[in-house]
């Protein structure tokens, strides 16, 4: 029998009481059992910490000394037990270690997607589907008005103009897929790499992943170079930079509002869409969906007559 109350949202986050652990919580707690490293799912100082290798690595860079307290490595598909819950990490595609938190208590499965993509992506584990009683998924983008398309046929676009671009995108995961894509699409351009972005990217070949060519940023490069430069920068650099002169302002997103001002619009995004959302239910085969991280209301909808969909948030 599915249990209602098996994950509820606090404001720490989202707290199993039957294994007394949180998955990405928000604020420290005891047992926390991390998604992927981006921030707004990985916060430092926690005191037992569940995640993937690639995960622990970002997430020490970030928060140094205060990354938490000991860290319980998991490879995908490992099977570990919290205070009678038992858990695995199901490969997301969202990012390089980003992890679905398969849970199993009394004969039913709870499957945590955290953020996932299905798009493909050379720079980090393909998405892969398991069979799960209740989906909770992410709905950032649950909506059928938006469909994202192939990032391959996007980055095409930098090739559209010779001049320098300053390409933002965020530090970790999105940087890393533009310069493997600019590596196999964009032949001509040179990419330079903004200095706070590179121990991510290091990271990402100590994993073994194989990002192509690019150089750490050099301002006497970029002077003397007028053509066919890309400068990737993390977003407050793009933000504070918005007088750049000489270059073309470019933002790697799936969101259109971060889009509007700029000469050319690159729809990249690391989330599933609607589509994707109703191939991966499909996949998994749930009997209930939980829905959080943006609004569930459209696949509510959708499903009315079907399954039963509630909104966590």
């Amino acid at each position: 029998m599915i249990l209602d109350d098996f994950i509820v949202l606090t404001k720490t986050g989202l707290f199993c009481s039957y294994g007394d652990f949180y998955l990405d919580p928000k604020e420290i707690v005891k047992n926390a059992v991390i998604s992927h490293a981006h921030g707004d799912h990985a916060i430092g100082g926690n005191l037992n910490v569940y995640c993937t290798e690639a995960t622990a690595l970002f997430m020490k860079h970030r928060y140094r000394k205060f990354a938490g307290g000991e860290f319980h490595l998991k490879a995908y598909y490992q099977e570990f037990d919290l205070n009678g819950v038992r858990i695995s990490f199901i490969p997301a595609g969202h990012i390089l270690g980003s992890a679905q938190v398969l849970m199993e208590y009394k004969g039913v499965k709870y499957l945590y997607t955290g953020d996932y993509k299905l798009q493909p992506d050379k720079t980090c584990e393909p998405i892969e589907f398991v069979t799960a009683d209740v989906l909770i998924t992410e709905t950032t983008f649950a909506d059928p008005g938006t469909q994202h398309p192939v990032a391959e046929g996007e980055i095409l676009k930098l090739n559209s103009t010779q001049s320098n671009i300053m390409l933002g995108a965020y530090a970790l995961g999105k940087c890393q897929r533009l310069i493997s894509l600019m590596n196999d699409h964009c032949s001509e351009k040179r990419i330079l790499v903004h200095h706070s972005m590179l121990p991510f990217v290091k990271i990402y070949e100590q994993m073994g992943v194989n990002l192509g060519k690019y150089e750490p940023y050099d301002r006497k490069v970029m002077k003397n170079n007028l053509t066919n430069m890309v400068y990737l920068v993390p977003p407050m650099v793009f933000k504070s930079y918005f007088k750049a002169i000489n270059v073309i302002r470019v933002f790697a997103s799936g969101w259109k509002h971060l889009q509007n001002s700029h000469e050319i619009q690159l729809f990249i995004s690391d989330h599933v869409d609607w589509n994707d959302i109703l191939q991966t239910i499909e996949e998994v085969k749930p009997t209930q969906i939980w829905t959080n991280h943006g609004s569930g209301t459209k696949l509510k909808d959708h499903f009315a007559t079907s399954l039963v969909v509630k909104s966590l948030d």
